[in-house]
């Protein structure tokens, strides 16, 4: 998988792609991360990359040019690869576990992503009706620039990849995962007894049937109690919801 990042700070990258899984998965080239520096796309001297909005307003507007400049190299180092642009806007789509496991499935060996990380009061809306596929948010909220959840959106990816986590049973019964959108069930691990807290005796049972309709109901119960944005009724019975699913 090759991942490209058009940023004004690429130094935020370099810490979190040098540690951990993301570290190793970098190391055994199971993906490939390329940091693009946007101010190195830029034609004057001061090196510009925004300037005032038309029609007055606060702050600044990241420029056209060395977007376009940036997106273009990033799009034409490997044209024998197909790219999807994403923008990390608030004002994009969720990004959601079910469209994390759609790429993972689609990308390998047959096309890759650019994220471009928006700064400022925002990015020329022509360079987004141009270049911009699709625009991902991580929530509800502003932040400094797109960075982070750039970082975010390739930490839940890459960790989807054959042969980064190892195990890839682990993520089958993730919060989210499968599109089901439920989250997961509680953990344990030794000792069998905390600060008077037993592990629930289920879990030692040995039976694995009884120990997998546990799992489930607590799933559904913790989605109920912490989520229930995510279920609806259906026939007297809680049910994912269909419009929590991107």
């Amino acid at each position: 998988m090759e991942i490209d990042v058009l940023t004004l700070f690429p130094q935020i990258f370099t810490g979190a792609l040098s540690e951990s899984i993301l570290g190793r998965a970098l190391e055994k080239q199971l993906v490939q991360v390329n940091l693009l520096q946007i101010r190195d796309y830029t034609a004057d001297k001061h090196r510009t990359v925004d300037d005032l909005p038309y029609g007055g307003g606060p702050g600044m507007v990241m420029k056209c040019e060395p977007l376009y400049a940036a997106w273009e190299a990033a799009k034409t180092r490997n044209p024998g690869l197909p790219a999807r642009t994403i923008l990390l806007s608030p004002q994009g789509a969720p990004l959601r576990q079910e469209k994390l496991e759609e790429w993972g499935r689609a990308l390998p060996g047959n096309t890759r992503l650019i994220l471009i990380c928006g700064r400022y009061e925002g990015v020329d809306e022509r360079f987004i009706e141009e270049c911009v596929d699709e625009e991902v948010s991580l929530g509800d909220f502003v932040l400094t620039g797109g960075e982070i959840p750039a970082l975010a959106l390739i930490d839940g990816l890459v960790r989807l990849l054959p042969g980064v986590l190892g195990n890839q049973e682990s993520t089958a019964g993730e919060s989210f995962s499968s599109g089901r959108a439920l989250l997961e069930y509680p953990h344990y691990t030794r000792p069998p007894e905390f600060h008077g807290q037993r592990v629930p005796d289920v879990l030692l049972s040995g039976d694995h049937a009884k120990i997998a309709k546990w799992r489930e109901g607590q799933r559904l119960e913790r989605t109920r109690q912490r989520r229930p944005d995510l279920l609806a009724h259906k026939n007297g019975e809680l049910v994912v919801n269909p419009r929590s699913l991107w």
